[in-house]
C-alpha cells in the first residue's frame, strides 16, 4: 500500500505538510524496497520512525553526539566518531559501524559524508536497511511492538509514545 500525503499528515502531526510532501516519495520508495508493504508493517515502521525523529521534524539528532565518543559497541574507534556519526535519518542511524554497514549495503559513502544520512533520499533508505538487517517485518506482522522497540532502541525508551503512535498509525491505515 502506498501512503498518501493525507495518511502521512494524519500520522506525523506536528511536521509541516510541505516537509511531508518532500519526504513522501522517498518514504514510499524505501518502504517498497524493504517490503514494508502491508498496513500493519507500515504502521509499526511509521510509529518507530515517528518516535525517533519526532514526527520527521528532526532528521539529525539534536544532541552533539559527544556521548557516543569511544563507544566501541557502535564502532566509534576514531577520535571524533561520536559527533561525526551521531544519529541521523528518521531512525537515527548511529555509530561508525552502522554508517559503514549501511553505506556498503546501499552503495553510498557515509563514512566520508555522514551528514548525507540526514537527507531524505538516503535517510529513509538507511531506516529500511536498519529495519531489514534486524528482520523487523516478522515481529511487525505479529504486532509485537515491544520486540521492535528493543531492536531499534536497545531498550524500551519512549515505549508509551511508540505505542500511541502505533495505535494512531494503525487507525489511519485501517488496521
Amino acid at each position: 500500500m502506498e501512503l498518501t500525503l493525507n495518511n502521512l499528515a494524519n500520522i506525523m502531526t506536528g511536521c509541516s505538510v510541505s516537509k511531508l510532501e518532500t519526504y513522501l516519495p522517498f518514504l514510499n520508495a524505501a518502504m517498497e524496497e524493504g517490503e514494508i508493504d502491508t498496513p500493519l508493517r507500515q504502521a509499526m515502521f511509521l510509529a518507530q520512525l515517528g518516535h525517533e525523529s519526532m514526527s520527521f521534524r528532526y532528521m539529525e539528532e539534536i544532541a552533539s553526539g559527544a556521548a557516543y565518543e569511544g563507544r566501541k559497541d557502535l564502532g566509534n574507534t576514531h577520535t571524533g566518531d561520536g559527533k561525526r556519526f551521531k544519529g541521523r535519518g528518521p531512525i537515527q542511524l548511529t555509530g561508525r559501524a552502522n554508517y559503514k554497514a549501511a553505506g556498503d549495503a546501499l552503495g553510498v559513502d557515509f563514512i566520508n559524508s555522514p551528514e548525507i544520512a540526514a537527507f531524505p533520499e538516503y535517510g529513509f533508505r538507511t531506516a529500511v536497511w536498519f529495519w531489514g538487517t534486524r528482520n523487523l517485518n516478522v515481529p511487525s506482522d505479529a504486532g509485537d511492538i515491544k520486540t521492535v522497540t528493543k531492536k531499534i532502541n536497545g531498550g524500551l525508551t519512549g515505549f508509551d509514545d511508540r505505542k500511541a503512535r502505533y495505535a494512531k498509525a494503525k487507525k489511519e491505515l485501517g488496521v
